[in-house]
């Protein structure tokens, strides 16, 4: 679906929406300070094959954007394409990582950005910009400037909110609860996983458009970038310390429920030999022979009944002493 089509010009927009049969690529090629903005969610391939001959877009480039879940990467289709793979990050209530997808082709003239997913808006950016003339004036490296700034800016609640479950997952297996939290705390990394995977390597494409001689990046907008790689960068270190805390937590989580096993065979085997002891002596009497001369003393079951008990009340202070009990 085309969401909207626009010219502008000096940082305002020229008319209503264009269809992209009414775009005129001459005529903007030809004023500096003119560009056409496309945007695109979800859309056909005729929508795209539209696109693609009306701005130039490399046919890699347009297959890239029909497939989706591209992995995110910068790359140069020549002296007038260069080619920018986002990937939005959404968190549910229940802690579930949603992606979605956001790919710019940027020229020198247009830039035609598509939208995969229902994460990330960018209606809201282009009201923005265009409420803003001198931010719009800066032409294609501007909005694509904006549009990273908006993906990268929705990483940091994400993983706050991993975090703050992290937390929680922590206390539970450091409480007394003998519970085993292990199959939410890999759940908990998973997703951790799954929001490096697209936080990295977005990063390293922020990193050269903030530092690498672009064409389509003046100098002066290279420093809007820097800003944007370092927030990426505190994104990216913030996520890699959520994988090594969950790793932590794993094993100690098993290391709890090893203790705690240890414990409870140790309390069976104390409680064992316990019990062996009445049950060795009752095996003993039971044997019924009839030469055993203290099966005829007058006295001699209160002695065997006080001996059970003086051993069997002896080995449980002595597992008591030692903590087995």
């Amino acid at each position: 679906m085309i969401v909207d089509c626009a010219l502008y010009k000096a940082g305002r927009r020229v008319g209503e929406t264009l269809a992209l049969d009414e775009v005129d690529a001459d005529a903007v090629r030809a004023d500096p300070d003119t560009f056409v903005w496309l945007g695109l969610h979800e859309p056909t391939s005729d929508e795209l094959d539209a696109a693609a001959d009306t701005f130039g877009l490399h046919p890699l480039a347009i297959e890239d954007a029909y497939r989706a879940r591209q992995r995110p990467k910068l790359e140069e289709y020549g002296p007038d394409d260069l080619f920018v793979v986002m990937r939005t990050v959404e968190c549910s209530p229940d802690v579930q990582v949603r992606l979605g997808e956001i790919l710019c082709f940027v020229g020198l003239w247009y830039i035609v950005v598509v939208r995969h997913g229902s994460t990330a808006e960018l209606a809201s950016v282009r009201r923005h910009m265009e409420s803003e003339p001198a931010l719009l004036a800066g032409g294609p490296a501007a909005v694509l400037h904006e549009v990273a700034d908006r993906v990268v800016d929705a990483y940091p609640p994400v993983l706050d909110q991993i975090e703050e479950a992290v937390e929680a997952v922590e206390l539970e297996v450091f409480s007394d609860d003998k519970s085993d939290p292990s199959e939410r705390i890999y759940r908990l990394k998973r997703q951790v996983l799954l929001a490096l995977r697209v936080m990295a390597p977005l990063a390293e494409a922020l990193r050269s458009l903030a530092q690498d001689d672009h064409r389509f990046v003046p100098e002066d907008r290279r420093k809007y970038f820097r800003d944007v790689y370092d927030h990426a960068l505190r994104s990216l270190e913030q996520a890699m310390a959520l994988r090594e805390v969950l790793t932590s937590i794993l094993e100690a989580n098993l290391a709890r429920l090893s203790v705690h096993q240890n414990e409870d065979m140790r309390k069976i085997s104390a409680w064992v030999a316990i019990f062996v002891v009445p049950t060795f002596v009752a095996g003993l009497y039971g044997m019924n022979f009839d030469n055993m001369p203290e099966l005829h003393t007058q006295y001699g079951y209160y002695y065997v009944l006080a001996g059970i008990a003086l051993l069997c009340t002896t080995l449980y202070v002595l597992f008591r002493r030692s903590k087995w009990l």
